[in-house]
């Protein structure tokens, strides 16, 4: 194993590649079920940077270490830390097991470990194993020796980000500054992850930005995260919603007024352009814009000079401009609704932001991050989703994309304290409490869809579905079908029924059901990975 994170120091490797590799060689040479890496912030709040073993939604998790007396403990402490098996600390990852999803954890053996950067806590290492007795005295000892090298990883996988950010910032103060920041931005799609890396190149380039996208999409978020990359970090970022601006007054808002420009002014007062002197306007929602401001707007974006209202007085701004709106600005300009010099003004670098439903597992990792913040909010000692509400939120295509996935979550644990359920245990949402407007899927277990897959949907002369019994030869084609999809379920999941069954959006225990019905077991256990029935 030693070797293993050895040769992985001396490679040049992608962002976060080094660390999971790290992360899954300590599991398998641990034999434990479960391996978390996390950073701590400056905000002391831990989150999963690498993880192998735990449900996909802990990524977007994160957690107060003044919330969760076990971190606190691992942190406070040099050597590696091991939790008795009647430890009474509640344990961070209750239902976070991929193997137990949204179960609590019963009695088990806990290790973890602080690692250091420059002499500074960087953050903790866990292990997890649901067999006793697992970490002894000698495998603390092994961690111990392990601890150096990962301290090393994370050292050269910070070298590695910094020499990239420089390379792209400068040398100066402000880009060193800079580097190392835990972005808000939660996903490891390749869509956002694209994203992102575009941001970073332009952010710095001072060109005006336009941030396309729906509804909920988070363009806000990604508008600080230009002006936090960019030459003005240092100065203010002033947000405007065009859209909550009204018409009489949103001159004096964006220019400012002198005393006595109209009634009510008595005194000067400077506008937005004004207080983002020197730092970044964001321009929210600028299609909302009326068409007599846009005018005034687009002589502020080519002279580079206001006028407060009441006065022929000019003054010089030295702003960067960021934009937003989930309407469709060209065809906006083609029907006359929105200046076309003023689109093509701002529309200098446009860049689409994309919504939730094309960002795959992301949901997932969104969903566990609005999981622990309600966790924390309302006092829980924990909350998960089952495999069947993970499934409906991949499934649902998100309109009001996350915003609404926030929503839909944070009434969903409402929902389970309003019905009586306790704060003092670990509370699984399941798919109904998500109110989730979908399609069944084919494999749902629900003896209506099971019906309805039955008969691929055909009516009767009555209008009525057939049963299995009434169609012997529709129903052994079900059987085989469900067979194959069940065979190719395991070899993709290394013949794990718990990921198995996640993937075919079923609970474990009714995969194991239908694989007995199916007389599959039995033949099952001495089938490899990757065979198929005959």
């Amino acid at each position: 194993m030693e070797t293993e994170l050895l040769n992985d120091l001396a490679t040049d490797l992608p962002d976060g590649v080094r660390l999971q590799r790290a992360t899954t060689t300590i599991r398998a040479a641990f034999s434990c079920d479960a391996v978390g890496l996390l950073m701590l912030d400056d905000n002391n709040t831990l989150h999963l940077v690498a993880a192998s073993g735990l449900a996909h939604e802990a990524l977007g998790r994160r957690f107060v270490v003044g919330q969760h007396p076990r971190f606190a403990t691992i942190l406070s402490q040099r050597d590696p830390t091991w939790f008795d098996p009647g430890s009474v600390l509640p344990d961070p990852y209750d239902g976070l097991l991929d193997d137990r999803k949204g179960s609590p954890l019963p009695v088990h053996d806990c290790l973890g470990l602080a690692l250091y950067h420059q002499d500074r806590p960087w953050g903790i290492m866990t292990l997890d194993a649901l067999t006793t007795g697992t970490f002894d005295e000698a495998a603390r000892h092994r961690l111990r020796r392990l601890g150096l090298i990962l301290q090393a990883a994370v050292r050269v996988s910070n070298l590695e980000r910094e020499t990239r950010q420089l390379r792209q910032l400068g040398s100066s103060q402000q880009g060193i500054e800079r580097i190392g920041e835990a972005s808000e931005i939660l996903g490891h799609s390749e869509a956002i992850q694209s994203l992102l890396h575009e941001l970073d190149l332009v952010a710095d380039s001072d060109l005006p930005i336009l941030l396309l996208g729906e509804t909920g999409v988070g363009k806000e978020l990604f508008a600080r995260r230009l002006h936090r990359h960019s030459r003005r970090s240092q100065q203010t970022m002033i947000q405007v919603n065009c859209a909550a601006l009204p018409e009489s007054l949103a001159e004096s808002e964006l220019f400012g007024h002198v005393k006595g420009a109209f009634s009510g002014a008595t005194s000067d007062r400077p506008g937005r352009f004004e207080a983002a002197q020197g730092g970044t306007l964001f321009l929210d929602e600028v299609g909302e814009l009326p068409l007599s401001l846009q005018a005034k707007l687009l002589r502020v974006l080519q002279n580079g000079e206001i006028q407060r209202l009441g006065t022929d007085q000019t003054i010089k701004t030295d702003v960067r401009i960021i934009a937003a709106t989930n309407r469709d600005l060209k065809a906006n300009t083609q029907a006359g609704l929105f200046r076309a010099d003023l689109y093509h003004r701002l529309s200098v670098y446009p860049i689409p932001i994309p919504p939730l439903r094309e960002r795959g597992r992301d949901v997932q990792i969104l969903a566990g991050h609005f999981l622990e913040f309600n966790r924390a909010r309302l006092g829980l000692r924990g909350v998960r989703l089952s495999y069947a509400a993970e499934q409906a939120l991949q499934q649902y295509p998100w309109p009001g994309n996350v915003r609404e996935l926030e929503h839909v979550i944070s009434r969903a644990a409402l929902k389970m304290l309003s019905r009586g359920a306790s704060r003092d245990q670990v509370l699984t949402i399941e798919a109904e409490l998500l109110d989730l407007d979908i399609v069944p899927a084919i494999g749902e277990n629900n003896g209506e869809s099971a019906a309805n897959m039955s008969t691929g949907g055909l009516p009767t002369a009555t209008e009525q579905p057939l049963g299995l019994a009434d169609i012997p030869l529709l129903r052994t084609t079900m059987d085989t079908c469900q067979q194959q999809a069940i065979h190719q379920a395991l070899a993709a999941a290394d013949g794990n029924w718990a990921q198995a069954a996640k993937a075919l959006g079923l609970d474990a225990s009714n995969l194991h059901k239908l694989a007995k019905r199916l007389g599959m077991k039995k033949r099952i256990e001495t089938f490899s990975p990757g065979a198929h029935p005959t």
